[in-house]
């Protein structure tokens, strides 16, 4: 050894680091923005933060969008901005990455300039090497790499009864692909403003917490769905606006969401509840959907619904409208008195909304049909079905969904309204897979 370091001071520079070696040089932590949907009036961007060579505990990301271009909605993250200038920093559940690790936020955009500037933890976000450094000794790093979630603006994603143990929400991932839903519903229970599913089973109940796990990890998220046909509502039994926003943020952080949709089929306090909406939106960067009656195919929403969105506008709240395109009067076609019940629920957003382009007001509405047999006898076929998914498609609206993936399924083929199965000739999962694509 002594003999080793008389040699090594004897050597000039080059000779000591020809003699210790060099490590491989260090990869430091990259952001990547690509952009997952466009239309005329507006984008939607996936933001990708893998960290380098060395575990990370936080990043923030921040940007400029230019002169004309507004931030919209977000998601797993919180933005900050300052005027063009946005800075989005990551939530307290996707923060810590492991070396080579990933994870990622989305947001919308208003108009059509680009991200410019990026940089992530104040460097540039194109990430890169470090120059290599000399060491003595050589060390074997094994480097976990995760797939980046599913972001919790999901195109498609189906409702499920998550009081049912059965399908499970892996089960259908493995089946179909399909990795976002719908968890319903979120209610109180018994002993009052307290969040249960269906209101009896509690919010952490393993199994649901488990289930939702394992589709986390297969690249998963949900959506926290409150109301529905039934109650008792978080929403009317929650009897302040501090009290509410406090059980709908439990309800999100039970699963580790940041969208929130709220069903109504029932009257609500209007103020309250959106007042509750908009304080978890501004503290968390929440995606928020009110999904709503239709009260017939050429009249939209009918109007408790109306009223209510026009208080979200008015105090702005950033909501998806998605009537629920079932169970209303309607002459002729089923599947076109479905899309004329779409066609008429965006001239009331456009009277809502009047300062929004066509094009802003579409990417604003989300559709959810009953599949097979509903509630007052029309029949959800998969042609009806497609003629959903076609005005969707051209239209380039926000989101689709359907009622529900418990019910997709041929087991009840002679007809009849069952929780288990459509209630007609279908194969497995037929409309999950129809409607899987869509992309907006």
């Amino acid at each position: 050894m002594k003999a080793a370091i008389a040699l090594a001071a004897a050597l000039p520079v080059v000779g000591l680091l020809v003699a210790a070696g060099l490590t491989e040089a260090a990869t430091a932590p990259s952001a990547v923005i690509s952009t997952d949907s466009s239309w005329s009036g507006g984008y939607q961007e996936k933001v990708t933060i893998t960290a380098g060579s060395s575990p990370i505990t936080s990043w923030k990301v921040e940007f400029d969008l230019p002169a004309g271009s507004t931030m919209g909605s977000y998601w797993d993250a919180v933005d900050t901005p300052s005027a063009q200038h946005q800075v989005f920093t990551n939530r307290e559940y996707n923060g810590s990455l492991a070396a080579g690790a990933s994870t990622s936020f989305g947001f919308l955009v208003s108009g059509n300039g680009m991200p410019t500037n990026c940089k992530l933890n104040g460097q540039p976000c194109g990430g890169g090497t470090t120059p290599p450094t000399s060491t003595t000794t050589t060390t074997t790093t094994t480097t976990t790499t995760t797939t980046p979630p599913t972001g919790v603006g999901a195109k498609f994603s189906p409702y499920i009864d998550i009081t049912a143990a059965t399908p499970t929400l892996a089960d259908v991932a493995r089946a179909t692909g399909q990795k976002s839903f719908n968890l319903a519903f979120a209610l109180a229970d018994s002993t009052g403003c307290n969040v249960s599913w269906g209101g009896t089973i509690p919010l952490n109940d393993p199994r649901v917490i488990g289930e939702v796990n394992d589709l986390k990890a297969l690249g998963g998220s949900v959506t926290v769905s409150t109301g529905g046909a039934a109650g008792p509502y978080l929403e009317n039994t929650c009897g302040s606006v501090q009290a509410l926003t406090a059980a709908y943020e439990k309800a999100l952080d039970a699963v580790g969401s940041n969208s929130l949709d709220v069903d109504i089929e029932a009257s609500i306090p209007t103020a309250t509840v959106n007042q509750a909406l908009l304080a978890v939106q501004q503290a968390r960067g929440t995606t928020v959907s009110y999904t709503l009656r239709v009260q017939g195919q050429d009249y939209g929403v009918d109007p408790f619904s109306v009223s209510i969105l026009q208080d979200a506008a008015a105090r702005g709240l950033n909501v998806l409208v998605n009537p629920m395109v079932m169970d209303f009067g309607y002459t002729g076609d089923w599947g076109q008195a479905m899309v004329s019940a779409a066609n008429a629920t965006l001239g009331q957003m456009k009277t809502i909304w009047p300062s929004k382009s066509d094009a802003q007001i579409k990417a604003m509405l989300g559709l959810t049909p009953m599949i097979g047999v509903n509630d007052s006898g029309m029949v959800t076929t998969k042609a009806a079905a497609q003629a959903v998914l076609s005005f969707a498609q051209s239209n380039h609206i926000g989101r689709l969904a359907f009622w529900s993936v418990g019910r997709d399924n041929g087991n009840c083929a002679s007809g009849g309204v069952s929780p288990t199965c459509s209630g007609i000739a279908q194969g497995l999962y037929d409309f999950t897979n129809l409607y899987k694509g869509f992309n907006g």
